[in-house]
């Protein structure tokens, strides 16, 4: 995250970033309607500076990472800040209910919740939890596919990589 989008920030809201095997997690919280709430996952590059969690949920948000990272099959128990329109909810339900170890194309996405394969991976890319909606496990059907992002996209396709291999599907 920029200065310029720290600055940008609500008042209620703290920004951290920890360290992953494949780089770094920026995570931001916030409060919601007097709730404490996770705003935002970024997958970030090694070179972003680290700043510890300065909250409880950020620090419960960093410690059930940390567990994912050893245990793949760890399940996250998180509160989520309700965002995105209701087709990207949908996606995003969608993506969860994929189990850990097996992945889905974007066109079985979109079967399955009745839209399109360009529609689902537009959603994927809108993911503010990408770890808790996992669309690491949607691919295309030529190839890993997605995950792409145009300011680094060998830095998100490195992570959907490791991803993917960490929960055993590579």
């Amino acid at each position: 995250m920029t200065q310029e989008e720290k600055k940008s920030l609500p008042q209620n809201a703290q920004y951290c970033v920890i360290e992953a095997p494949f780089g770094r997690l920026g995570i931001l919280t916030e409060m919601v309607d007097g709730s404490l709430m996770l705003s935002k996952i970024d997958y970030l590059s090694l070179n972003s500076p680290l700043s510890a969690p300065s909250n409880q949920l950020a620090q419960e948000v960093a410690k059930q990472c940390e567990t994912y990272f050893k245990n793949p099959g760890y399940e996250f128990d998180l509160p989520l800040k309700p965002v995105g329109t209701e087709h990207q909810q949908k996606v995003w339900r969608a993506i969860q209910d994929i189990p850990m170890g097996t992945t889905k194309t974007y066109g079985a996405v979109a079967k399955q919740i009745k839209s399109g394969p360009r529609a689902v991976g537009t959603a994927c890319g809108a993911n503010p939890y990408p770890l808790i909606a996992p669309c690491h496990r949607v691919v295309s059907a030529q190839g890993i596919g997605g995950f792409m992002k145009e300011d680094s996209p060998g830095l998100y396709r490195q992570i959907k990589l490791w991803l993917l291999k960490h929960e055993g599907v590579l």
